[in-house]
């Protein structure tokens, strides 16, 4: 790029939390959004312009789509370029790299779930109810990695793996040396499906896929426009998903569990509307002088 103004951070990783993928819709996670389903294959900067009008219209202010470009960029995602009076942006490449990892935790949620060994994690930590902070950031992000709490002080997951990811939150947190973990199978005392009831409140996740199938079922792209909105749409909403559902086995979810019909209207209609997005995507670039 050229010499004009150039977000912070360009070599470093970009910052990334996750209590954004999991806020209500704003400009910020839909311009994520965005970056991620058209400027990310297209490979090409874009004007500022464009990004405000596509923002737009989801109601988006144009004040609120330029803060949201300002913050992305000094976060590290985006660099800008000068031209006349015109600004256009391009992904860094630790930019690029991010998204390209969003968009294969998004594209492959929910589908190939492996076979269970029977197998658990169990990790206990103790946190002083005095340090009501920390315990709720202890708390807020297992829950985002997965893990559910059937008693205070015990988390626990079905993926054996998850170990790796607690013990950075736990480092994070400055709390390696409060915590015991074991890998165990569930015994011959009580109903390991009541202690799942009690660790994870799958009812909510079902509502949550519920509106979800009622949002995106039988809609009718009938224009390019039209499909770039609804595809915008549907990953927007889809990329909540890794961060509400724990993705328990086959054999911990209740009968008819409604994430699988979620996963599949998901890829019928991400499959269906790709190329008129596309199409509207470019129909948008061509827009702009």
């Amino acid at each position: 790029m050229g010499s004009g103004a150039t977000g912070s951070g360009r070599g470093a990783r970009p910052k990334v939390t996750r209590r954004r993928e999991v806020s209500d819709a704003s400009a910020r996670s839909l311009l994520t959004t965005v970056l991620g389903e058209y400027v990310l294959p297209h490979g090409e900067p874009v004007w500022t312009q464009t990004i405000v009008d596509v923002l737009g219209r989801f109601d988006i202010e144009e004040k609120s789509a330029r803060q949201a470009l300002a913050r992305v960029a000094a976060e590290g995602w985006l660099s800008s370029e000068r031209v006349g009076r015109r600004v256009r942006w391009a992904l860094t490449p630790p930019g690029r790299r991010l998204l390209v990892e969003g968009a294969e935790r998004i594209y492959g949620f929910g589908s190939g779930r492996h076979q269970w060994d029977g197998r658990w994690l169990v990790v206990m930590v103790s946190v002083p109810e005095t340090k009501r902070e920390l315990r709720h950031r202890l708390r807020t992000r297992l829950s985002w990695a997965g893990f559910g709490s059937p008693e205070p002080g015990v988390w626990v997951s079905p993926h054996v793996g998850a170990e790796v990811e607690a013990k950075s939150i736990l480092e994070d947190l400055a709390l390696t040396s409060e915590v015991m973990s074991f890998i165990a199978t569930y015994g011959a005392l009580g109903d390991v499906q009541r202690m799942v009831a009690a660790a994870w409140d799958l009812q909510e996740v079902a509502d949550r896929y519920e509106s979800f199938i009622d949002q995106f079922s039988g809609l009718d792209t009938k224009s390019p426009e039209s499909a770039l909105l609804a595809q915008t749409r549907l990953v927007h909403e889809w990329r909540r998903f890794p961060f509400l559902d724990p993705q328990l086995p086959r054999e911990l979810l209740p009968a008819k569990w409604s994430g699988s019909r979620a996963t599949q209207l998901f890829n019928d209609n991400h499959a269906a509307w790709r190329d008129p997005a596309q199409a509207g995507w470019r129909e948008l670039l061509a827009q702009q002088p």
